[in-house]
């Protein structure tokens, strides 16, 4: 191969992320509950050796305690505390059977007074398989609907956030899969409720911590609620301690009592919405049209502007792009996020119609091959190391691996049977059309400026026409919102640069009857993929800081190189090729926008640095000013189709004030003040840091895949 430096950045990088930074113990996975019943019937935790719930009955308690002590059940003439609201937070400690989640979801149905969206966070660290679900529910038929409804989504058991939607997103599950006393302090969310639940006190104590309650405190909004069976002297007078005022009424059951409060200490904050919800994107890609998307769901206006005449004509713009995760030993905050947006992207694109998922998409697997046997013992390492569920990830052996690849391959590698292609411009218009009118979209109008005004923003294109004006704008163009930045009127003596990177990629094409396989994706150092709409797509190349958009022979071959060190051989079988002159093999070339941490850009934009004291600099994110209304969704390199989804969902939750759907430490790697900050603490180590000093990336920056 001659790819030269654009190989051993990429070598280097993939070594990184296979080898362990830390002790091996940094392991992500989840133990499942073992399903166990008592003589009578109640489903019984082997592990913490007590009952899930009453034995004189699950629902009856959810509706009696959870429900009814947090006033969310209508009473005589009383409408339920959810009534009228446009928003509803509920934060519940112990997911278990699901039944409390069930139960509220069955209470906001039947309300015609209910709140329009409905938030239900849980954390579960021993959550149980959907085989079990169905077992634990059919007990109670009148959940039958929501439970289907629940199980379809179910997740892989695999730690950290997962989003789960239902009710056209008007009823939103959060299931946070682990250790409550460690993930409840990543929350970040405004609550309106809490549900107390979990094993008895003496037999799971720190679910039942001043620890827990002190999460709950800083979450609780003004006049927050919380129910609980319990009724022990520990956890009422912690509970006190931490600012929550508490009584007890009667109990369910054979339960004479149990306890019911309310946060005591009043909040003065401002509040998150905005006047008017009408917001104007700048980039018609992936990022700009799952934001639209977001944003149109939650009832806003949203005008879409873009220089081309459709969706997608970018770095978005390429035949096929490669949806799967990147474990690493030490799930680190990139594997993590990657993880994480894989997941959210299989739900997104399930929840497509049947008919936009076959024009557009491809669950066909993916196949990545280690590149050597040291690469290949790292890979079977991890999998043993994490145990990860079948159906996310396993390693496959060299025998199974050329099975799968229809190919002699050389090595092993992991199988993400999940995983698989999708078609970006077709995916972008899918998500377009389910706009609505909501959606107002100006194509062939070039954002030229910007210009902030008393009520929001106005963008002007190149011939000085006022293309849209509103409250808030959100910069989706990749590497055009640093010219956008700078011209932003009334302009400043600094204006804000953003760590963007330019990355020139460039895939090749190769006709249906070129190669007789793969069916599949298969992954070495670069990628092929099953025949899409008549052709295979190989690649990519990778060169930082370079924008232009010409093929280029050199490209070519080396996508052909990786080719044959991904599948031995194969240009044997390009008979039909003169492999010594390619000039005229089709393919494309896109420049992607990357940062210097390699993860994006997902939430309100900094306002501009200015020249500080050090005793001024700021010390957390949340000390850093922002521009009002103005955001970002930027800097997704080569993961463009695995993070745009989640990404947009982030920031519609930041801008709507709605709980995070990620653990605030992932929310805060991709804050994009984050580099600023950076640059303060240095400051406070070295004297005279350069203002600038925090936008210079590194040389030799890396290929995402």
């Amino acid at each position: 191969m001659n790819s030269g430096h654009r190989d051993e950045a990429l070598s280097a990088d993939i070594t990184r992320l296979a080898k362990p930074s830390q002790p091996l113990d940094q392991s992500p996975a989840l133990l499942p509950a073992t399903l166990a019943w008592t003589a009578d019937g109640t489903p019984w935790s082997v592990d913490y050796g007590d009952i899930y719930h009453s034995a004189d009955g699950g629902l009856g308690q959810a509706r009696h305690v959870f429900l009814g002590g947090n006033g969310l059940l209508k009473e005589g003439g009383t409408a339920a505390r959810w009534g009228g609201r446009e928003c509803f937070v509920i934060v519940e400690t112990g997911f278990g059977t699901g039944l409390n989640f069930l139960a509220t979801w069955q209470a906001w149905r039947d309300d015609d007074q209910r709140c329009h969206r409905l938030h239900f966070v849980s954390f579960e660290k021993h959550p149980f398989t959907s085989s079990d679900l169905a077992q634990l529910h059919a007990r109670w038929p009148e959940l039958a609907e929501c439970s289907a409804s629940l199980r379809a989504q179910w997740p892989n058991l695999l730690p950290g956030a997962h989003r789960l939607d239902f009710e056209e997103g008007r009823v939103v599950l959060t299931l946070f899969f682990g250790d409550a006393t460690e993930l409840l302090p990543k929350l970040r969310a405004r609550v309106d409720a809490f549900y107390l639940d979990g094993f008895a006190p003496g037999k799971n104590p720190e679910l039942w911590s001043p620890r827990i309650y002190s999460s709950l405190a800083r979450l609780a909004r003004n006049d927050a609620t919380l129910a609980t069976w319990s009724v022990a002297g520990a956890v009422r007078r912690d509970l006190s301690a931490a600012g929550f005022l508490l009584d007890k009424v009667p109990g369910f059951g054979g339960k004479r009592e149990m306890t019911r409060g309310r946060f005591r200490v009043v909040r003065h904050e401002p509040p998150c919405s905005i006047g008017t919800r009408h917001a104007l994107i700048i980039g018609a890609g992936l990022a700009g049209c799952s934001m639209a998307w977001q944003l149109a769901r939650r009832g806003w206006r949203v005008d879409l502007i873009d220089a081309a005449d459709r969706p997608a004509q970018g770095a978005s713009g390429n035949l096929a792009g490669i949806f799967r995760p990147l474990p690493s030993h030490d799930d680190n905050l990139l594997a993590r996020w990657t993880r994480a947006g894989f997941l959210h992207l299989q739900r997104h694109l399930a929840g497509l119609s049947a008919a936009e998922v076959t024009s557009c998409h491809d669950a066909c697997g993916v196949l990545h091959l280690a590149r050597d046997p040291q690469h290949e013992a790292l890979q079977r390492q991890l999998v043993c190391q994490q145990q990860p569920p079948a159906e996310y990830l396993r390693f496959v052996e060299r025998e199974e691996a050329q099975a799968l690849a229809g190919w002699p391959v050389a090595l092993g590698g992991w199988w993400f049977p999940g995983g698989g292609w999708v078609q970006p411009d077709r995916f972008c218009q899918a998500q377009l059309n389910r706009c609505g009118a909501a959606l107002t979209t100006h194509w062939k109008r070039n954002a030229r400026r910007c210009v902030r005004t008393e009520t929001g923003w106005q963008v002007w294109d190149d011939q000085e026409q006022c293309i849209a004006s509103a409250p808030v704008l959100i910069l989706a163009n990749a590497n055009g919102a640093a010219a956008l930045l700078a011209s932003i009127e009334p302009a400043t003596a600094s204006p804000l640069r953003l760590p963007l990177r330019p990355a020139r990629g460039q895939v090749s094409h190769l006709a249906a009857h070129a190669l007789p396989a793969p069916e599949v994706v298969v992954c070495r150092l670069g990628y092929v993929t099953p025949v899409i709409d008549g052709t295979r797509s190989i690649g990519a190349s990778f060169v930082a800081d370079d924008e232009d958009c010409t093929l280029r022979t050199a490209d070519h071959h080396d996508n052909l190189a990786r080719l044959d060190f991904t599948l031995p051989g194969a240009n044997g079988h390009l008979g039909h090729l003169d492999l010594t002159n390619v000039d005229n093999l089709p393919g494309r070339a896109s420049v992607r926008s990357m940062t210097q941490d390699r993860l994006p850009l997902a939430g309100a934009l900094p306002c501009p640095p200015r020249q500080a004291e050090a005793a001024d600099e700021p010390t957390a994110l949340e000390d850093i000013p922002r521009q009002p209304g103005l955001y970002g969704l930027l800097g997704l390199g080569a993961r463009g189709l695995v993070w745009s989804a989640l990404a947009a969902e982030l920031l519609a939750c930041r801008i709507e004030g709605e709980p995070l759907p990620l653990e605030g430490d992932l929310v805060a790697a991709v804050d994009p003040a984050r580099f600023l900050l950076r640059r303060a603490r240095r400051a406070q180590h070295t004297a005279g840091a350069a203002a600038e000093d925090f936008l210079t990336l590194p040389e030799g920056g890396t290929a995402a895949d």
